[in-house]
């Protein structure tokens, strides 16, 4: 009875050991993964779900922003269940060799899980862009705009009321003309014809 006992022991001993062996390990849920790609976009990939898990990637690069999403079921990859922090380590070594993190594939694959079903490769579901270009025309538009209405106003009230001209008086030509005409005619009296107009002038003068 002893020995059966003692058998039963280490085959339950055994089965506790298998049981170890295939609870899967911490998946790294939550974790985010900071990478940059063959064009220098700056990356981040952050990783959610449980058996069915979602990994997002967003990447700021090139005057633009963009993003995607995977999907898959990774646990069914046994080599994911033993070391997944390796497996997304694998991904984001693939990912870095590539100019687009989202455009140049869409699937995540792992070397450590070539062989395992379709259905545990992360797949793309979604993806977007948004360019950081267009937002930053808007607001240089805006600024300018604003700018041009100020410098609007300040011309306004630096142009004010109109100058009054000074009124000029009218002249008396009439009698302008027949003041000159009678000096000139006393200067060819009295003066040489040399003088002539040197003598209008002073008689024209004191004639007023």
């Amino acid at each position: 009875m002893k020995r059966v006992a003692l058998l039963f022991l280490v085959v339950i001993c055994g089965m506790g050991g298998l049981g170890q062996k295939l609870k899967p390990k911490k998946r790294s849920n939550g974790e985010e993964i900071n990478f940059r790609t063959k064009n220098k976009d700056v990356c981040t990939m952050s990783i959610s779900g449980d058996e069915e898990m979602k990994a997002r990637i967003e990447c700021k690069g090139q005057g633009k922003s963009y993003w995607c999403e995977y999907t898959g079921m990774p646990l069914l990859c046994s080599p994911f269940r033993n070391n997944p922090k390796m497996y997304w380590n694998q991904i984001v070594m693939e990912l870095r060799k590539l100019p687009h993190a989202c455009e140049s594939t869409q699937m995540l694959k792992a070397s450590m899980c070539q062989k395992a079903p379709v259905d545990a490769l992360m797949k793309q579901v979604a993806a977007g862009v948004e360019p950081e270009d267009v937002a930053n025309r808007d607001k240089s538009s805006q600024k300018t705009s604003a700018s041009v209405r100020g410098a609007g106003k300040s011309s306004v009230k630096k142009i004010g009321k109109p100058a009054t001209l000074p009124r000029i008086k009218p002249t008396q030509h009439g009698q302008g003309s027949e003041n000159e005409t009678e000096a000139m005619k006393l200067a060819r009296e009295h003066c040489w014809e040399s003088l002539h107009e040197f003598c209008s002038y002073i008689i024209g003068f004191f004639r007023g």
